[in-house]
């Protein structure tokens, strides 16, 4: 079954590549000539030339004699934007419903390649999804480049209430790292459609993220409650995600500790509520569920705000993206920005080099420097002074690829 999807993937990558590639696919010596740069640390520079050699960035400075391969003069270019939590496999299926019911693999396969797709064209070249198991081969594809899409990592499927005690759960971190796990997700609280009460206890989330820190895997934990973020914390887990009821106390806990925080106040709720009609009445999308995400999300917008006053959190970008939000996902920058309050810089780089760090990749993405991977975007306008100008991505490069090419 998996040849019969890796065939159906190849056939959609090549329609795909077709319509939307106005390059050499393969870049050799590559010069971007660049307007306005920022690179992905909180730097700015004028008027430089990116030369890139195969899928590495070879030199930034000065305008040379060098052959001008693509003009970006009237342009800001940066990293290709990260997402650190999406769930690429999520979509809505034959009936239009958030649900793949009466889905073949293969079909389902390719509704998660048209996610990874118009992840990319919106100028993310990077993301982790949280998780599904058809992500594996879909993580493949795109590795080998038989498919056009971010450079994916995956958890694969996630510690909860259901995985048994700590023992069983050790063993359970073991067996989804040894079928390819980039990362280990734990849910330490129910949904915030059931109230975000903390589900796990702190000696399970101890085993987790314990076991996984044996293995040299990340952990990202799933907390609404307080008192869940607060075991993550004490557990020594990496990352937390959501903390909509977080007080400032924690918030202060995880500062000191180095956690990286992934709050979701634009984008996740926001595409639930706009798609409520596709949602109500699967799993816990019920009528009850929906009032309290309306709740939620002054709730988040509030968290937030308190958030980036507390000195040294380390705020990354991520959007837990399901079904209708994929090649959106600016939308939580954005939102970050005008109505949260963010400064637009420290956004940037929560979606580019602070980003890459959180997914163990700080030497390699997320930064326009020599030896970082080739992966950047180039948008029509100023991010600094308008920040939806970052949803205006009109030149994609992932690896030294030119994958998108609209540039006026």
């Amino acid at each position: 079954m998996r040849t019969r999807v890796n065939v159906l993937a190849a056939g959609f990558a090549a329609c795909l590549l077709v319509t939307t590639v106005s390059a050499p696919l393969h870049a050799q010596d590559t010069v971007l000539r660049v307007g306005t740069l920022l690179d992905g640390r909180g730097g700015v520079s004028r008027s430089v030339n990116v030369m890139v050699e195969g899928a590495r960035i070879k030199s930034v400075g000065p305008p040379s004699g060098a052959r001008v391969s693509y003009d970006l003069s009237r342009l800001t270019v940066l990293p290709g934007l990260i997402d650190t939590h999406v769930h690429i496999a999520t979509h809505f299926g034959k009936n239009g419903r958030a649900s793949s019911d009466g889905e073949t693999a293969e079909e389902s396969m390719l509704y998660e390649a048209e996610n990874a797709y118009a992840m990319l064209v919106n100028g993310f070249t990077t993301t982790q999804s949280i998780g599904a198991r058809l992500d594996v081969p879909l993580r493949a594809a795109i590795s080998r480049g038989m498919l056009p899409g971010p450079r994916l990592l995956t958890s694969i499927a996630p510690v909860d209430d259901t995985t048994g005690t700590p023992d069983q759960i050790r063993q359970f971190v073991r067996q989804v790292v040894a079928e390819g796990a980039d990362v280990v997700k734990i849910f330490a609280s129910k949904s915030i459609r059931d109230g975000g009460g903390q589900s796990l206890t702190q000696a399970q989330v101890d085993a987790a993220c314990d076991e996984a820190k044996k293995l040299g895997k990340r952990t990202w934990v799933h907390a609404h409650a307080d008192s869940a973020v607060r075991a993550a914390v004490m557990a020594g887990c990496w990352a937390v995600t959501h903390g909509t009821q977080v007080t400032d106390a924690t918030l202060e806990l995880m500062a000191a500790r180095g956690v990286f925080f992934e709050p979701n106040v634009g984008l996740l709720l926001q595409n639930y509520l706009e798609h409520k009609d596709r949602y109500l009445g699967i799993g816990n999308f019920t009528e009850s569920g929906f009032a309290l995400m309306e709740k939620g999300v002054p709730q988040s917008l509030a968290m937030f705000k308190r958030a980036l006053a507390v000195k040294g959190l380390k705020l990354v970008m991520g959007t837990d993206a399901g079904a209708g939000a994929h090649g959106q996902n600016a939308r939580e920058i954005v939102y970050r920005v005008q109505t949260g309050g963010q400064p637009a810089m420290d956004a940037v780089v929560g979606a580019t080099s602070l980003a890459a760090e959180a997914l163990g990749m700080k030497d390699t993405i997320g930064v326009i420097a020599p030896g970082f991977e080739a992966d950047l975007i180039a948008i029509d306008g100023d991010p600094l002074t308008d920040i939806t100008a970052l949803r205006r991505v009109v030149f994609v490069m992932k690896g030294g690829r030119v994958l998108k090419n609209v540039a006026p």
